[in-house]
C-alpha cells in the first residue's frame, strides 16, 4: 500500500482551452460580474465612468470595482494582494478578462469614490428589498469600535498636551540655569557646551510650539482630541483596551439578518445614534412604522422621544418610565408627578423639558461661559423632585423670563406625558440579529481595522464591506443560480434548476 500520489511535472496534460470552463455555474464571481455590470456606474457618481476624448485609456471602473468585491469576500484588502491575485487566481482572471491594474491604479479608485461606493450598497439593499429579502419590521442597532491608522502615540488629548507642556516649561527652564552657569565661566569647553544647550533648548521650544499650536486647533473646533495620522479618529475604550478607532453603527434587519444601513462616527458611545440609525433604516427599508431595538448604550430619553416623534417604535434596554414631549395643543397633559421620569432634550430649542413637563434653559458659568446645564431657579426651588443638582444655583447664570421666551420660542410649547415600556423579547433577540454580521466581518471575513484614514474614506471602505457581507448572506440564502435568475441574468442549468424546483413541494426560502 503506498500514499495517493500526484501526477509527474513533466507529464503532458490536457487542460481546458477556455477559462469559461474553469469556474463552476454556482460560482459566487458570476453573482458579482453580473450584478456588476448591471450597475450605471456614471449616476452612482463614480470618477471615469465617462471616458474622455483624449489621454490614455483607464481601466473602467466595473473591474476595478469587481476586484474590490471579490477582494473583500475573500479576506483580501491590500491593494498589492488584489494585484497579486489578477496574475494567480483563476476566479480573479476570468472576472477581469486577464487583466492586471497595479496597486496604485487600485489603490486609487478605493481613496477617489467613497460616495459612490456607499451609493453601491444602497443599490444592492434596494435590490435586496425588491426581491423580499428584508422583513421591514424590525431593525436591530448596534455599534462597534474599528481600529483607525492612528497609533495611540500620535493622539493627544487635552490635559495631555497641557501635561506635555508644563514638562517642557520645567526641562527648558533646568537648561536655561544651565545655560547661564556656562556664561559666566569662562573655560573655551564651557563655550562649547553653550551652543549644544541653545541648541537643546531651541528644539524643546519648537516642540512647545507645536504642543501650543494643537491646543489652538482644538480649542477653535471645540475638539477634545488631536489625532496626526488620521484627525478624524479618536481615542475610545475597545473591547479589550483604549485604541484610536471609529465607532460603526449599523441597522440591521431581523429576517435574514441583512444590514440595511450603517455609519462612521467618532463618538465614543452610543448614547446620541438610535434616532438618526433608526431613521435612516427607516427610509431605506421605506418602513415608516418600523421597530427599532437597542441595548442599554442607547438609552437617552432625547433619541428614544425622537424616534417616537418619527412614527418609530424604540425598545432599548433599561428605557422603562415616563416620558415629558412637546405636543400640539389639543394634545397637551397636565403634568402632576411622574414616576422614574427622564428630561428631555430638544435641540432645535436649545431646551431640557424636566421629568415635571418644566422648561429648563441653559445655564453658563460666569468665568468660563461654558454650559453648566439645565436648570429652571424658580420651578426647581418649588419642585419636591430635587432632580437637579444644587450646584448650579450658584454658578448658573440667570435669564429673565420674557428673554428666554424670545430666544428659545417656548410661548406655544404644549406638553404631554408618554410611558414607555420596552418588550424584554425584543431586547432578547437583539443580540440574535445584530451581533451575527459584526462578528462575521471581523473574524470570517478578517476586517478587525482600516487601511484609510478620514470619516469620509472609511465611510467608503465599510461600503465595501457590507457589501460584500450582504452579498455572501445572500448568496447563502438563495444560491448564486437562483440569484442570477431572480436578478434577470439566466444560464441554461439555472433554468433547469429553477424551473425543477417549482415542482417541489416545499420553497427554497
Amino acid at each position: 500500500m503506498n500514499y495517493i500520489q500526484g501526477l509527474s511535472r513533466g507529464q503532458m496534460l490536457l487542460m481546458p482551452e477556455c477559462v469559461e470552463d474553469y469556474i463552476s455555474e454556482d460560482n459566487s464571481v458570476r453573482v458579482i460580474d453580473a450584478y456588476i455590470g448591471s450597475l450605471e456606474l456614471n449616476a452612482l457618481g463614480f470618477k471615469k465612468a465617462e471616458l474622455s476624448e483624449t489621454g490614455r485609456p483607464p481601466y473602467a471602473p466595473q473591474d476595478l470595482l469587481k476586484l474590490y468585491l471579490y477582494g473583500y469576500m475573500n479576506r483580501i484588502r491590500s491593494s498589492r494582494r488584489l494585484e497579486s491575485e489578477t496574475k494567480r487566481n483563476l476566479e480573479v482572471i476570468w472576472l477581469l478578462k486577464k487583466l492586471s491594474p497595479d496597486h496604485k491604479t487600485i489603490a486609487r479608485f478605493r481613496c477617489d469614490n467613497p460616495d459612490a461606493l456607499k451609493n453601491v450598497f444602497k443599490n444592492f439593499v434596494k435590490m435586496c428589498l425588491g426581491l423580499g429579502l428584508y422583513g421591514r419590521e424590525l431593525a436591530a442597532i448596534d455599534g462597534s469600535k474599528f481600529k483607525a491608522v492612528n497609533s495611540s502615540e500620535r493622539n493627544f488629548s487635552v490635559e495631555e498636551l497641557n501635561e506635555r507642556i508644563k514638562r517642557l516649561n520645567s526641562r527648558i527652564d533646568e537648561y536655561m540655569q544651565q545655560l547661564k552657569e556656562a556664561d559666566e565661566a569662562e573655560d573655551g569647553k564651557r563655550d562649547n557646551a553653550a551652543g549644544d544647550i541653545k541648541q537643546i533648548v531651541e528644539r524643546l521650544s519648537n516642540r512647545k510650539s507645536t504642543y501650543e499650536s494643537y491646543l489652538g486647533e482644538m480649542s477653535e473646533n471645540g475638539e477634545t482630541q488631536k489625532s496626526l495620522t488620521d484627525p478624524d479618529a479618536r481615542l475610545m475604550k475597545g473591547a479589550n483596551a483604549f485604541e484610536v478607532s471609529y465607532n460603526v453603527q449599523t441597522a440591521v434587519d431581523s429576517k435574514h439578518k441583512l444590514i440595511a444601513e450603517f455609519d462612521v462616527t467618532n463618538d465614543g458611545n452610543d448614547m446620541k445614534q438610535l434616532a438618526s440609525m433608526a431613521a435612516a433604516a427607516s427610509e431605506i427599508l421605506e418602513a415608516p412604522n418600523i421597530t427599532a431595538t437597542a441595548d442599554t448604550g442607547y438609552n437617552s430619553a432625547s433619541e428614544i422621544v425622537r424616534c417616537i416623534e418619527m412614527g418609530i417604535t424604540p425598545h432599548v434596554a433599561g428605557s422603562e418610565g415616563s416620558y415629558c414631549v412637546p405636543c400640539k395643543e389639543d394634545e397637551a397633559e397636565k403634568i402632576v408627578a411622574h414616576e422614574n421620569g427622564k428630561g428631555i432634550y430638544i435641540k432645535e430649542r436649545n431646551i431640557v423639558i424636566c421629568p415635571m413637563g418644566k422648561i429648563m434653559p441653559p445655564k453658563f458659568y460666569k468665568k468660563s461661559g461654558r454650559t453648566g446645564g439645565y436648570y429652571n431657579y424658580r420651578a426647581c426651588s418649588e419642585c419636591v423632585c430635587r432632580c437637579t443638582k444644587v450646584k448650579y444655583r450658584t454658578f448658573a447664570v440667570r435669564m429673565k423670563k420674557s428673554e428666554f421666551s424670545k430666544i428659545h420660542n417656548i410661548e406655544n410649547l404644549h406638553i404631554k406625558q408618554i410611558y414607555v415600556k420596552p418588550n424584554p423579547a425584543i431586547i432578547d433577540r437583539r443580540k440574535t440579529i445584530v451581533e451575527h454580521p459584526f462578528g462575521t466581518i471581523k473574524r470570517a471575513m478578517d476586517t478587525q481595522y482600516l487601511l484609510m484614514s478620514g470619516i469620509q474614506k472609511a465611510i467608503g471602505e465599510f461600503s465595501l464591506v457590507f457589501l460584500a457581507y450582504n452579498l455572501k448572506r445572500v448568496i447563502n440564502i438563495v444560491g448564486a443560480k437562483r440569484l442570477l435568475m431572480m436578478m434577470g441574468i439566466p444560464s441554461l442549468l439555472a433554468i433547469f434548476i429553477f424551473f425543477g424546483a417549482l415542482f417541489q413541494k416545499s420553497s427554497p426560502f
